[in-house]
């Protein structure tokens, strides 16, 4: 194990599996020359991946569960020349994560974290009322990746009176948003700008600070995919000087180092990558961490190949 998982579901692994918890070895290198023959499986998270190095390292490596939907910190291209089998968890974080993209739209346009401090601070009693956020009925979202967070996001923003466009590499058949072929001019038409996509060497920087200024002044920023699908420097420079209204985000390029420049903002909310955070997502993606193992060494079979 590269890092922690739910208890319950940890405990069960133990049941099945004889265990490494490689993250809490004083020495990690020296731990991993020592058992490095005897490993067959990995689990990885988020926060602990799996380098091309490190599966070279193992031999008898048969297959990689990844606790996550997003697996771009596991070598997937160097596990597949070796033979080597990555699982994650899609759909059981869904929900939960659509959600957290829909609360950071509606923190910003109602300035919901200001108005908290607003309060606790005294300032209402001492200036009045906090000044007016903007309302959302009306407004337009577009969406960088049309998948199934995009998709649930989708839903709940039209639940909202929000009309919704979105961004791919092709057109989705059986959708009815419209499609922007070209992700500037999907900005362009935006009032919310949602990423949603996975990270990889395409999406890298995609949003960049020409897509920055077509989103334009009354524009806010979502992300609650990668943080280094955005280009964090551009961002911060068109946050500082109004080429975007504000922006709300969970994930950031170096996590959890977050540039002091977007800690001092008051027109973004910050976010620890919360998006699948809640007891009873992480449970079920830490069962399907565990079903998918079980399932491989018991029928040679697994639930979530990526």
């Amino acid at each position: 194990m590269m890092g922690p998982i739910p208890l319950a579901q940890a405990e069960e692994l133990e049941k099945i599996f004889h265990i490494h918890r490689l993250w809490q070895a004083q020495d990690p290198e020296k731990k991993l020359k020592e058992v490095r023959n005897d490993i067959t499986g990995v689990v990885s998270t988020a926060w602990f991946g799996v380098s091309g190095k490190l599966i070279k390292a193992l031999p008898n490596l048969e297959i990689i569960s990844h606790f996550g939907v997003g697996y771009d910190n596991v070598d997937v291209l160097a596990a597949k020349k070796r033979g080597v089998i990555v699982t994650n968890t899609p759909d059981v974080l869904t929900d939960d994560t659509a959600d957290v993209g829909m609360g950071l739209v509606l923190a910003v346009f109602r300035r919901l974290v200001e108005g908290d401090i607003y309060v606790r601070s005294g300032q209402w009693a001492k200036k009045g009322a906090l000044p007016m956020g903007r309302g959302l009925r009306g407004k337009k979202m577009g969406i960088v990746g049309l998948g199934r967070i995009g998709q649930a996001v989708a839903k709940r923003a039209q639940a909202f009176g929000i009309e919704v466009s979105y961004h791919g590499p092709k057109k989705k058949k059986g959708v009815a948003y419209p499609f922007h072929a070209g992700l500037e001019a999907l900005a362009k038409a935006s009032d919310i700008l949602m990423i949603t996509c996975p990270y990889n060497a395409d999406t890298h920087h995609l949003i960049n600070a020409k897509v920055l200024k077509a989103l334009g002044k009354q524009g806010v920023l979502i992300n609650i995919a990668r943080g280094k699908i955005v280009d964090e420097k551009a961002l911060i420079d068109a946050l500082e000087n109004g080429v975007v209204y504000g922006a709300g985000l969970d994930v950031f390029e170096n996590e959890p180092d977050v540039p002091s420049a977007l800690c001092r903002l008051d027109n973004v909310v910050l976010q620890p990558h919360v998006g699948s955070a809640t007891a009873e997502t992480r449970a079920a993606m830490a069962q399907l961490v565990v079903d998918n193992l079980r399932l491989y060494f018991e029928k040679a079979e697994v639930l979530t190949p990526v």
